[in-house]
């Protein structure tokens, strides 16, 4: 009996680790294939993206002379806003010294660079010819342009963002602070200089005003807190390891920014109505289109519904500490934020320009629907940042991060 026991004793590590290792095993397996599945996803799209520029993207975009700005151009928009966000929850974490934030703030700053080059990936491929683009960026610089203004500044991001986090790494943490207080503004520079380029468009009256530059900067860190919530509950998944009281703290303050932000929007979103409708009437028509019209189901319920209120909800009764409600609201989140960038940039050219001088060129609202072309290119920008994330995740372990103290090593 004695000898029975000691042999169930001898055998239960054992055990225990041929399980640990099977279950390691599966999750690598699969960790391998998710990167095949993704690679291949972003392959196709930049295949459908040289295969618009080869025939002419007036033949491969559903974008037109009356709506030239399409889904692309939206999910670039959605890219480079969320890009700021995760930078905001960043430089809160490490530069400006919020310590409770301190665990997220290197994922936050690697998904940053993720995002941005997400959005390089989609506008690669909407404009016609990229190459000229940069070139002439350089050496013909329009200094009164809010677009040059945006990708320079967009670009200088990605320069000081990389080497910020290469400080990082090295543990440079009084250089990484320098150079990420300079990024910070940077990009938040660039975010504003975004919303300005349609603010700045007097032809569509539902863009044109102060509101879209302030607008976009509340809206990106509404975007940051959502992404850093769901990448960071994605990744602790993904490496099945045990969260760190610290990230357990971190997410649960996230969260209650999150709850804070939503209502700021929603806010915001109230505002814009009120407003609006004391506006002119091309105005007033683009509302109609949201409220009752053609986006009426992508605004109530993949904007206002999965996007803000289902979340609002699941964050408040998961009291930053469930992690599945955290999961879900923040990907629900995602989700409508992605259509809430879309309804922004097709609703303000559905209206004919110039309808309220009567310029009667088009009668009513104009449509657009994104081609085949567009949809896989789009596909490509999220399944490159998906790779950009699992590799990032492996390639700088989890990107803990340590104590700043002791200054530099």
């Amino acid at each position: 009996m004695a000898e029975s026991v000691s042999t169930e004793t001898a055998e239960a590590p054992f055990m225990t680790t041929r399980w640990t290792g099977l279950v390691e095993a599966i999750r690598s397996r699969a960790y391998w294939l998710t990167i095949l599945f993704l690679s291949l996803i972003a392959a196709a799209g930049a295949a459908a993206g040289v295969h618009a520029k080869l025939i002419g993207s007036l033949e491969a975009y559903g974008a037109s002379r009356e709506i030239p700005w399409g889904i692309l151009i939206s999910t670039y928009v959605f890219f480079a806003v969320t890009s700021t966000g995760l930078c905001i929850v960043s430089a809160s974490g490490h530069v400006f010294g919020v310590k409770v934030l301190a665990p997220v703030a290197k994922r936050a700053l690697f998904l940053a660079v993720a995002t941005i080059l997400g959005g390089f990936f989609v506008i690669f491929f909407e404009i016609e010819n990229p190459f000229r683009m940069a070139i002439y960026n350089v050496l013909s610089p329009n200094l009164t342009s809010n677009i040059w203004w945006m990708g320079t500044l967009y670009g200088a991001f990605i320069v000081f963002a990389t080497v910020e986090y290469y400080l990082l790494l090295r543990r440079k943490y009084r250089y990484a602070v320098m150079i990420g207080f300079v990024g910070v503004i940077v990009d938040i520079a660039a975010n504003s200089n975004l919303g300005a380029v349609f603010g700045m468009l007097g032809g569509h009256e539902y863009w044109y005003g102060p509101f879209m530059p302030i607008y976009f900067i509340a809206s990106a860190m509404m975007s940051g807190v959502g992404a850093i919530i769901l990448f960071t509950l994605s990744a602790y998944k993904i490496r099945g390891e045990k969260m760190e009281p610290a990230m357990k703290r971190a997410l649960e303050v996230t969260t209650r920014i999150a709850i804070l932000l939503i209502a700021v929007i929603l806010l915001f979103t109230v505002w814009n109505f009120i407003t609006g409708f004391a506006g002119g009437e091309a105005k007033i028509m683009a509302l109609e289109a949201l409220l009752t019209g053609p986006f009426a189901f992508n605004f109530w319920v993949l904007e206002i519904g999965i996007g803000m209120i289902i979340p609002l909800v699941l964050f408040v009764k998961s009291k930053g500490t469930n992690l599945g409600m955290m999961a879900l609201g923040s990907a629900m989140m995602i989700f409508g934020i992605f259509f809430m960038r879309y309804d922004l940039v097709i609703v303000g050219q559905v209206v004919p320009l110039r309808y309220d001088l009567e310029v009667n060129e088009y009668h009513g609202l104009l449509s657009y629907t994104p081609s085949w072309h567009e949809i896989a290119v789009v596909l490509g920008s999220i399944a490159l940042v998906g790779l950009f994330f699992l590799l990032g995740e492996r390639a700088f372990g989890g990107h803990k991060v340590e104590a700043h103290e002791g200054g530099e090593h």
